[in-house]
């Protein structure tokens, strides 16, 4: 048995050593190998460069290299593509997310209960106190996505979120930045997945620590909740 960890990055050339170090300690359940899968959204401040050495000699690595940069939905289907795990979850190289908790994310699916899980910020576990704004944003986002979806979730806009493999290979993903979240959620739950959410922690960063999200992002997952949920 096999996990796809799919990973994103785009200009995390500090990060980028940390994070696939994090990634690759991180504890799998017995029986379920690990293989990474690495999508550089055309950086420019060496992190491809450091990519390239780094999945050079480990086989268990997939690097995939964006000729421009053309956000992280885009980058997630150049991965999902890639991907030859049974399970696949999305790992933001980051650090806002500990992938230590993977196998938590993961537990749902390997017990048979789930066909995709999706993590949450907000049932529990530690998290970085930050942007008022955002959460209520996040929140108002959550709550129109669940009325239209007629699922209900608690926080839709966060990064970790895992699959069974098959369920990705009957979605067509379009969107290319951050609308990702709000599509695939409008389109697992029209497929009449089994979802499960698990709580997480998070370690936010500010803008000023590398933030990319902005406030034209939350205007965009309004029109994908519109879009993906009445229109298909």
């Amino acid at each position: 048995m096999k996990l796809s960890i799919v990973i994103p990055i785009y200009n995390e050339r500090d990060l980028a050593p940390q994070a696939l170090a994090r990634i690759e300690a991180a504890p799998l359940p017995e029986g379920v190998a690990r293989e990474l899968v690495v999508i550089d959204d055309c950086s420019t401040d060496g992190t491809r460069e450091w990519l390239r050495d780094y999945a050079a000699d480990r086989p268990h690595v997939i690097l995939k290299l964006h000729e421009k940069n053309a956000g992280k939905g885009a980058a997630l289907r150049t991965g999902f593509a890639a991907a030859t795990g049974e399970f696949v979850i999305v790992q933001d190289a980051d650090l806002e997310y500990d992938p230590r908790e993977i196998p938590t994310v993961l537990e749902p699916l390997l017990d048979g209960r789930a066909d995709a899980v999706f993590g949450t910020r907000f049932l529990g576990h530690t998290h970085r106190v930050l942007y008022y704004w955002h959460s209520v944003g996040n929140w108002l986002l959550t709550t129109l996505s669940n009325m239209l979806s007629n699922v209900n979730l608690t926080d839709m806009e966060c990064c970790y979120k895992a699959f069974r493999r098959e369920v990705l290979t009957q979605i067509e993903l379009k969107e290319d930045r951050f609308g990702f979240e709000p599509e695939i959620t409008a389109k697992v739950a029209r497929l009449g997945c089994r979802i499960y959410e698990v709580p997480v922690s998070y370690s936010g960063r500010t803008y000023a620590e590398g933030k990319k999200i902005n406030w034209k992002d939350g205007f965009s997952a309004l029109r994908c909740i519109l879009q993906y949920n009445l229109l298909g």
